[in-house]
C-alpha cells in the first residue's frame, strides 16, 4: 500500500511539472532562431551589468517632522573678509527673543582683500559650483554623497609673504545662540554691551573710510561639515558708496543627515539677498554696514542615504532576463507567421511550386491537381 501510494504521489508531481522534457531529436534549430537568440543573450547581459551598477549607486531620502528641539543652542559658522581695517568695524549678533548681544567666539584678524591669482582661481571654480547648484538643485545630493572626500570649502590660505599693508579685516569663528530669529551684522565701531539695548561706537571713523565692500568665504549654521557647499559660499559684493547696506534674509531649516560616511545635526538655509545705498535726503533710511536677519523653521528635515536590497536587485535580475527572453520569442514567431503569409501568398521559397517530368516528356506541376479514372474514362 505504501509503494501504491508513493507511486500515486510520484505520478501527481509528474503531472505538476511545468518544464516538460522535449527530446533533442524533435527539436528542429534554425539560423534566424539562432540569431535571435544571440541578440536576446546580449541584451540581457547589457541590462544585467548595468543594473549592476543600480544595485550598487544609492540615492538620499528626504523626510519632513516638526522640529521639537527648542531648547538647544544654534551654531553660526562666520567667516567674512571686510576691505576696512579691524580697528574700524565691530560685529555682534542681537537675539531677539531675549533683546541680548553675544560676540563671544567671533575673531578679528587683519588680512589683505584682494585675493592671489591661486586665491581667485579657487574663487572662480566655488562660483561654477554655486551657479550649477542654482540651476540643478540634484547636485547637493551628489555634495551630500561625497561628504569627507571632496574638496575643503575654505579659501585656501596666501601663499608667501604679503608685501601689501593690511588694509582688511578678517572676522571668523562660531557662535551659539538661541533657536530663534536673530541678526548678525558687521557695521561701523566696535559694539559696546548695555543693558538698555546696543551701540557701535562709531563717531571716530571718517565716512570716507567707509568701504563694506566684503566676501563671504563662509557661512553655515550647525555642524560644520567638510565638503557642503552653503548657498552663500564665495559671494563677493563690492560697495559702489561709502555709505551703502547689505541685507540678508536666511531662512534656517535644521536638518539630520544620515550616510555610510557621517551622521550629523546641520543646518540648510535660503536666502534673498538685497542691497541700497543709505541716503537721508532721498528717504532711504538706515545704518551703513552687513546685515544678516536669520529665522529658524519650525519643520526638521531628515536627509537619509538609501540603498536598494538585495532581494529587489535579484527580482529586477530576475524580470530582466525572463522578460526579453519571453518578448524575444513572442517576436521571433510574430516575423515568422508574417513570413509565412508573405511566402504562401506569394509562392516564394518552400511555397514555390516544384515542377516534375513526367514520362510522356511532358512537364506537369506537383502542385496542379491529378485527373482522377472517371475524367480519363471520359
Amino acid at each position: 500500500m505504501r509503494r501504491l501510494y508513493r507511486k500515486k504521489a510520484l505520478s501527481l508531481v509528474k503531472e505538476l511539472d511545468a518544464f516538460p522534457k522535449v527530446p533533442e531529436s524533435y527539436v528542429e534549430t534554425t539560423a534566424t532562431g539562432g540569431t535571435v537568440s544571440l541578440i536576446a543573450f546580449t541584451a540581457m547581459a547589457l541590462l544585467a551589468f548595468f543594473e549592476f551598477f543600480v544595485y550598487r549607486d544609492t540615492w538620499m531620502k528626504y523626510e519632513y517632522e516638526v522640529d521639537k528641539d527648542f531648547s538647544s543652542k544654534l551654531r553660526i559658522n562666520i567667516d567674512i573678509t571686510v576691505a576696512m581695517k579691524c580697528q574700524h568695524v565691530g560685529a555682534d549678533i542681537l537675539d531677539l527673543a531675549e533683546t541680548m548681544i553675544t560676540s563671544n567666539g567671533i575673531q578679528y584678524e587683519p588680512v589683505i582683500f584682494e585675493l592671489t591669482p591661486q586665491q581667485r582661481l579657487w574663487h572662480r571654480t566655488l562660483l561654477l559650483i554655486q551657479n550649477r547648484l542654482r540651476e540643478e538643485h540634484s547636485l547637493q545630493e551628489v555634495l551630500y554623497k561625497s561628504v569627507l572626500k571632496g574638496a575643503p570649502t575654505a579659501l585656501p590660505p596666501r601663499e608667501g609673504t604679503a608685501t601689501e599693508p593690511l588694509s582688511a579685516c578678517r572676522i571668523h569663528g562660531h557662535v551659539y545662540v538661541n533657536k530663534v530669529a536673530g541678526n548678525f551684522h558687521i557695521t561701523v565701531g566696535k559694539p559696546v554691551h548695555h543693558p538698555r539695548g546696543h551701540a557701535h561706537i562709531a563717531a571716530f571713523v571718517s565716512h570716507d573710510m567707509y568701504n563694506f565692500s566684503h566676501r563671504i568665504d563662509h557661512l553655515s549654521f550647525g555642524e560644520e561639515i567638510p565638503g557642503i557647499i552653503n548657498p552663500l559660499d564665495g559671494t563677493e559684493k563690492i560697495a559702489s558708496n561709502h555709505n551703502e547696506m547689505f541685507q540678508y534674509f536666511i531662512t534656517v531649516v535644521p536638518t539630520k543627515l544620515l550616510t555610510s560616511k557621517v551622521s550629523a545635526d546641520t543646518h540648510q538655509f535660503s536666502v534673498t539677498e538685497r542691497e541700497r545705498v543709505i541716503n537721508h535726503a532721498a528717504g532711504s533710511h538706515g545704518v551703513s554696514g552687513i546685515f544678516m536677519k536669520y529665522d529658524t523653521s519650525s519643520l526638521m528635515v531628515t536627509v537619509s542615504e538609501q540603498h536598494m536590497p538585495l532581494w529587489q536587485f535579484l527580482v529586477r535580475l530576475c524580470g530582466i532576463i525572463g522578460g526579453i527572453f519571453s518578448t524575444t520569442g513572442m517576436i521571433h514567431g510574430f516575423v515568422g507567421f508574417c513570413f509565412d503569409i508573405v511566402c504562401c501568398r506569394f509562392k516564394l521559397g518552400p511555397y514555390k511550386p516544384r515542377e516534375v517530368v513526367l514520362p510522356d516528356a511532358h512537364v506537369n506541376n506537383r502542385a496542379a491537381p491529378l485527373l482522377t479514372d472517371n475524367h480519363v474514362q471520359e
